[in-house]
């Protein structure tokens, strides 16, 4: 009997998980198709030049470039790293891979659909306002001696995951049209082999976290979150939903949009909404990542990085919270999509068909312009951009 009841409780989360995945696979495509695109017209080389310091103009152009970046938070983490080494301010650096994971196409188009189109307006008001905020931390605390002990530590070159990724540089030279320079075959080509690497290195952190977030909703009683999130006492639980949240993302490993199924379980369990913002933020003070910071920056730079991040993450979500409280924009009913698995030929069926078949498409150019598994091995290797810039080109 304990089996039975052991293996049902393994179909049933299993079937949450599904049920996430299939609500939000063609959002998945879209974004990542999206990305692919922006990635194949942005050079990484103009990304170094544009980024000299902590001015809010650099801040503003590490806020645009991050956004149209891989929303992979590896990849974010170790292209930041090679910004700050070729020259880029460090706050700026920061400020772009806080960019790269919390303002991508694809992070807000999941968010609405499993969440909702408020936490997406949140998110998007949010994160700009954490850049900020991290920003006077840094301008208030990060002392040069700081600063000058992360550059000699990032270019010891010990490395961390998705370093390949990060410099990989196959964007659309020519001259023209961004529409042009896009439907180009170079630009074909360069916009698939975004998309399907990518899809490489985000798909971990994508179906650990439905596989998580299945878990957790089969598992875990709403009770056991309510009084977690001290959904009881009203008030408190406005200021204490931020303090958690983040907590929660670090010890659960996953980042980027992995987040967002989890965020959906922590939103149905009774977390407040600035909550579930401060645990979305989140994901790059995960500990895989913390242990790359120190990997990267040594110890001293890893704590601070650790320390304000929090510390932004939670002001971050409690100001958005009492906004859009103020505002009466946080949705009264907790009823975000964890559903057990069920296909049926309904709009997301259709959808899905659909993008599938876009992404049946792209990989095929992938296969057929030159990548290859090769190609994806090499983005975990260091200085694969030496090799890959020709990847760009039909």
């Amino acid at each position: 009997m304990m089996l039975a009841s052991i293996g049902g409780e393994i179909v049933q989360a299993l079937s949450f998980a599904f049920g996430m995945f299939w609500e939000i696979l063609w959002a998945l495509i879209l974004g990542f198709a999206l990305s692919g695109a922006v990635q194949a017209l942005v050079s990484k080389e103009e990304m170094r030049r544009l980024l000299p310091d902590d001015s809010p103009r650099s801040l503003s152009l590490a806020c645009g470039l991050g956004a149209a970046s891989s929303s992979c938070s590896y990849a974010a983490v170790a292209l930041a790293r090679s910004l700050f080494r070729k020259g880029a301010d460090f706050t700026a650096a920061m400020a772009f891979e806080f960019a790269s994971t919390n303002l991508v196409i694809e992070l807000g188009i999941i968010m609405a659909l499993l969440l909702g189109w408020q936490f997406t307006l949140a998110e998007f008001v949010g994160g700009p306002l954490m850049i900020v905020l991290m920003a006077l931390v840094f301008r208030v605390f990060l002392k040069r001696g700081l600063v000058d002990e992360a550059r000699a530590n990032a270019d010891r070159g010990v490395l961390g995951r998705m370093e390949g990724h990060a410099e990989m540089d196959m964007s659309v030279h020519q001259r023209g049209p961004l529409w042009r320079r896009l439907a180009s075959p170079q630009g074909f080509t360069a916009t698939a082999n975004y998309f399907v690497m990518d899809w490489a290195a985000i798909w971990i952190d994508i179906f650990g976290g439905l596989l998580i977030a299945g878990a957790l909703a089969a598992w875990v009683p709403d009770s056991w979150w309510q009084s977690l999130f001290l959904e009881n006492h009203h008030a408190l639980a406005k200021f204490w939903g931020p303090i958690i949240g983040p907590l929660v993302a670090i010890i659960s490993f996953v980042c980027s949009i992995g987040n967002v199924p989890l965020a959906a379980v922590l939103w149905n369990g009774g977390i407040s909404f600035g909550g579930v913002l401060a645990f979305i933020f989140a994901d790059l003070i995960v500990l895989p990542i913390l242990d790359i910071y120190r990997k990267y920056y040594g110890w001293r730079v890893a704590g601070f990085l650790l320390l304000s991040f929090y510390a932004t993450m939670v002001v971050a979500g409690l100001i958005v919270e009492f906004v859009f409280d103020g505002l009466g924009l946080i949705p009264s009913e907790r009823n975000a999509k964890v559903i057990e698995a069920s296909v049926t030929l309904n709009y997301t069926t259709i959808l899905n068909i659909v993008f599938l078949a876009l992404g049946a498409l792209l990989l095929w150019r992938y296969f057929t312009r030159g990548g290859g598994l090769r190609m994806l091995k090499m983005m975990n290797a260091p200085m694969a951009h030496e090799h890959a810039h020709g990847h760009g080109h039909a």
